[in-house]
């Protein structure tokens, strides 16, 4: 008897057990199951070196392409140094930047595939200068348009550490799909056909992406808003063979590009009146021709900015990218 009462209070136990963890939905799983991707690589910080960037497991093939893969540096130079790398910036800190690689690395726990090349290796072959380029993709919500980002950098190097990632996270944050492209450098030529390559890969990969392919949108910073603008007058047909419509907005940041088209998409402008490499009234003017030809254009100038100010954290563009999206939304179409 007392046998028996004892497996009927331990059957007992053991349903009431079963019953507060399905109350409390708290699912008895295998460690890590239904979890294998999250929390895989560690976090850098600013007391980690160059060396630790491009090594990282999370960044493989491609970690050398997170700085400025055109600049000289020691790979033991410590990341709260990363300014050194930018010459042509300001505003750059090594907090924010481990802050940009931490949140790349997170992306990449979460299962996200981060880096495309946009070259197949017969191009890279036939120009070697092809294999320090490629795309980072920041995903948004499915079927939204996307953005390109181009970073500056005098065509030097590409800051993307600064201006390209941390734009293109922002973007992502609000719904679209975003991307910073690392081009070649040496000039707007080469650049120009590395960005209009980038167009024809994503439209020819869309469906594998997940991104609308229209209404899109090039953004850039001083040698980045060069590109995005040349883009913008002549599309893809002008710098390679693929024929792809004009983006529905341009948005430059800081840059003395003077040029334009009858046929220049809408355009959004914004400098620092402190720029010291780039000219407000060479701005000013160019955004003042498109408007005579009745294209869409503002032009946004910002008191105590330098240039290459990127998000512009701490500084009175803070929070920029959010009125440039305003001005992006206003040619993106219903459907989307």
């Amino acid at each position: 008897m007392k046998k028996i009462m004892l497996q009927t209070i331990l059957l007992c136990c053991i349903y009431m057990a079963s019953c507060s963890d399905i109350e409390e939905n708290k699912p008895v799983l295998p460690p890590n199951q239904g979890n294998e991707n999250k929390n895989t690589y560690g976090y850098l910080t600013t007391s980690s070196t160059v060396k630790d960037v491009v090594e990282h497991e999370a960044f493989p093939g491609f970690g050398q392409l997170i700085l400025p893969a055109e600049r000289r540096y020691d790979d033991d130079m410590p990341l709260a140094n990363v300014a050194s790398l930018l010459p042509y910036h300001n505003y750059v800190t090594g907090e924010r930047a481990v802050e940009t690689i931490n949140t790349m690395i997170d992306y990449v726990n979460e299962g996200n595939r981060l880096f495309y090349d946009i070259y197949s290796e017969a191009d890279k072959q036939a120009d070697s200068r092809k294999n320090n380029t490629g795309l980072f993709f920041f995903r948004g919500k499915p079927g939204r348009p996307f953005a390109i980002v181009c970073s500056g950098g005098g065509f030097s190097y590409v800051g993307a550490i600064h201006e390209g990632f941390p734009l293109a996270i922002a973007l992502s944050e609000m719904g679209y799909n975003a991307f910073s492209i690392q081009y070649r450098t040496g000039g707007a030529q080469v650049a120009c056909e590395d960005l209009a390559q980038t167009i024809d890969f994503i439209m020819r990969n869309a469906e594998e992406l997940q991104v609308s392919t229209e209404d899109y949108s090039l953004w850039g910073g001083s040698a980045g808003a060069r590109m995005a603008a040349y883009v913008g007058s002549y599309s893809t047909q002008g710098f390679i063979h693929a024929t792809h419509e004009r983006p529905a907005a341009v948005i430059m940041g800081y840059t003395g590009h003077s040029e334009y088209t009858q046929n220049d998409p809408p355009t959004y402008v914004i400098i620092g009146e402190d720029d010291a490499i780039a000219s407000p009234a060479t701005m000013r003017r160019r955004v003042e021709n498109l408007r005579a030809l009745g294209i869409d254009a503002e032009f946004h100038l910002l008191p105590d900015l330098r240039h290459g100010f990127g998000l512009g954290i701490g500084t009175t563009a803070e929070s920029w990218e959010k009125d440039a999206v305003r001005f992006w939304e206003k040619y993106i179409s219903r459907k989307n």
